[in-house]
This record gives structure tokens, sequence and C-alpha cells, in this order.
């Protein structure tokens, strides 16, 4: 379920003791405020993106899926190398330029709008502008965490920082639906702006350098090929990816449907979205409380597969609902899709970082990243193309028998039993 990127929390609370320690350590705080802000921005930019396209462009079903596709469309085109480029590169510099880029790049939006110049052509190139920042940005962070805080803190790290992105989808899709009810939907887009910004300050004004790479570079091209060697010659990190890459499949196939269902066929307010998208949030916050308890009583490997075998079945429930009583039922699954994906995300990316070689490590993202995010934009393409065919209801149906399949590749795999995951060099 990592293709949904706002549903994928972890907090880790048997950690809280050290926490505090991880927090006043002036680096890791300073990465901290910049995840808050990127994150508080982020938030806005989920619902403001399409609702541009829909409301102020008036764009077509399969106008906001091949806009959806172009938010991910980077990491099939520049997932690879990107990675072996980061591994080249100080990474908080790149994080820092990515911020700058994505400021500006989104800037151009309520300036367009402002202009009466708005088109979906420019909303399409301003995506994948973004999208690109992104696939750097994600390389370069999480590289760059395990030399901030050291690996045996990893869990701590990560815990701590989706720990914001909890706090920011529980309250974020509300107050940015809101803002984009009353500012209008370009015009809300300069709180990501903002969000960004802030972001890029935090990031420059941390001072640990950075170790050297201590071996010699090697052509772009095979350092591409070791990164794509390791991931694929792991046998656990080869099921985990194929899992992932399977629910983002389908999780990006429902995205444009799921909003073309509330704002075009059951014409609520951006506002109330936005309350609705925060149950996820809520979700998340209650996987988050549960998830140590859960790891220790079945172990993490079981809890990893157990966590998207038992609510992936809840999107059969958009079938029923409808502009009254029954938005519950999006509440239901938004809530408990948000709390099952949060164990698998932050565990399988936990394990990721830490079995890794530190001169691996933004090859192992890339390609992680262009195997599971590499199908998000075909799953978005293929949902609006599909909604404009058969409709939404129908996408949304297809989408929830295929979600319901990528456990299997745990399920069948050591990884189904397994109460300890493997560390450094292990492969099993």
């Amino acid at each position: 379920m990592t293709g949904h990127r706002n549903r994928l929390i972890f907090l880790n609370r048997s950690c809280d003791a050290h926490r505090v320690t991880l927090l006043s350590d002036r680096g890791f705080r300073r990465l901290f405020l910049a995840d808050t802000a990127s994150q508080a921005g982020s938030q806005v930019l989920v619902l403001a993106l399409p609702l541009v396209a829909v409301s102020a462009l008036d764009a077509s079903e399969l106008e906001v899926g091949v806009l959806a596709a172009f938010q991910t469309l980077a990491f099939v085109l520049i997932g690879l190398p990107a990675g072996a480029i980061v591994d080249r590169l100080p990474k908080r510099a790149v994080m820092v330029v990515a911020d700058w880029v994505r400021a500006l790049v989104l800037a151009s939006v309520p300036a367009a709008w402002w202009l009466g110049a708005l088109s979906i052509h420019q909303l399409y190139a301003v995506a994948l502008a973004l999208g690109v920042c992104t696939v750097f940005f994600d390389a370069a962070y999480q590289s760059y965490l395990p030399h901030l805080v050291g690996r045996e803190r990893l869990v701590e790290g990560n815990s701590a920082l989706e720990g914001v992105r909890t706090v920011a989808q529980l309250g974020g899709p509300g107050v940015g639906g809101y803002l984009i009810q009353f500012l209008t939907a370009p015009f809300a887009l300069a709180v990501t702006v903002a969000g960004f910004a802030w972001s890029a300050v935090c990031l420059a004004t941390i001072r640990r350098p950075e170790p050297r790479q201590k071996h010699p570079r090697a052509h772009l091209g095979k350092e591409i090929g070791e990164g794509v060697r390791f991931v694929l010659g792991h046998p656990l990190l080869r099921r985990i990816a194929a899992c992932a890459a399977t629910a983002n499949l389908f999780v990006s196939m429902s995205q444009p449907a799921i909003l073309l269902l509330l704002a075009r066929e059951l014409r609520l307010e951006a506002g109330t979205i936005g309350l609705l998208m925060a149950a996820g949030g809520v979700g998340g916050v209650s996987g988050a409380l549960l998830n140590a308890r859960l790891a220790r009583r079945f172990g993490q490997g079981p809890t990893m597969w157990l966590a998207i075998a038992l609510t992936a079945p809840l999107m059969f429930l958009l079938q029923w609902v409808a502009a009254d009583w029954r938005l519950a039922l999006f509440v239901v699954f938004e809530f408990f899709f948000g709390a099952g994906a949060v164990v698998f995300n932050v565990t399988q990316l936990s394990f990721r970082q830490a079995i890794t070689p530190e001169q691996l490590l933004g090859r192992m993202n890339a390609t992680i990243r262009f195997l599971v995010w590499g199908m998000m934009p075909l799953g978005a393409l293929f949902g609006g193309v599909l909604s404009e065919a058969v409709g939404v209801r129908h996408t949304l149906l297809a989408a929830a028998a295929g979600v319901c399949l990528p456990f299997l590749w745990l399920v069948t795999s050591p990884l189904r039993g397994m109460r300890e995951l493997p560390m450094t060099g292990d492969r099993r």
C-alpha cells in the first residue's frame, strides 16, 4: 500500500523515551521541522491540484486520470538514474534544491489562474516537474536519514517523521478542503508553496557534514545496475517490492475515481471532501498506537501481510457511498485503510534502510521507487480511462478486487511466519 502516499503512517510508542533524545539533536530537529512544513503543504496539494482541474478547468474523467498519471510519471522516466546520481551528490543539498524548485513551479499555477492563462496542459507540466523533484528529494531523504540518526535508530527516526505525517493527515485534509473552498483551489496552493520554501530553509541550516564517498565512481549505467541487482537479488526485498507495486497499481487506479465520485457525482464541497479524507489520518493514529503491540503478538512478517489482507476488502464499501448517511461508509473505508497501511509502510522502509550498505542506499531507494511508484501512472491513467468508459463505480469495483491480491506476494514467502525481519547482510 506504499503508492497511497497519504495513508502510509507509522508510530512506535515503545521508543518514547529515546525519541526525546533524538529530537534534542539539532540536525534531526531541523529535518523534523522541514518535514512538518512539507507535509502540511502537501496535504493541501493532494486535494488542490486535481480540484483545480475539476472545478477551475472542468476537466473530463480522462483528463483527471492523465493529471494523476503525470504526478508519478517521473518515477518511471528518471527513477533509476536519480538514485545513482543522488549517491554521487551531497544529499542535503539535493533536498534543498528540490524543495525550492517545487515551490517555484507550484507558484506558477495561482499566477496563471489570476492572469486567466491556466490550462490543463500547464497542470500536466507542473505535475511532472513536481514529480521529478520528488524523485530526487525522496531518494536523498531516505538515504540521508541513516547518516543523520545512525542505523540503530532508524525505526525511531522513521517513527518520529511518520508521526508528523500522521498529524498532518489528521488535520490537513479538513483544513486544506476549507482553504480550497474559501480561497479557491489555485490560491490554496500558496500554502503548499510556503511549506516547500520553509522546508528548504530548515534543511539548509543543518550543519552536520556528510561522509565523502570512499569508492571510485563507476559508469552511471553500471551503478544503476548494481542497485537493481541488489534489490532483485534479495528474496525479501523482491517480495516486498512486488507486493507494494501491485497494491500501488490498484490504489492509484482508484484515486481519480474517488475524487470524481465525491466532487462530481455526489457534488460535495471541498471542505466536506477534506473532512472525509481526514478519517484516514485518524485511522493512521489508531494503527500507529496498535502497531508495536501487533508486531509483538504476531511477529513483524505476519503483521505486514495481515494489515493488507484484512483492510483491503473494505474498498468494496465505496459501491454504496451516497450523499446521505452512507457517507459513513467512506469514513469507515478511510479509517481502516489508513490504519492497515501504517504497519506495512514503515516496517518495510526501516528494513530496507537497515539491510542496505550505505553506498547503495540511494540506488536501492530509487530502484524500489521505480518498481513500486512506477505502477502509479499506469494505474491512474487506467483509472481515468475506465471511469470515462464505464463510470466511477465500476472502476472502483475493479480496483477493490485488485487491491485484495497484493498480500499474496508476502503470504507465499518466508515473510509469512517471520517474527523478526533480518538486518544487514542477512538474505534468508
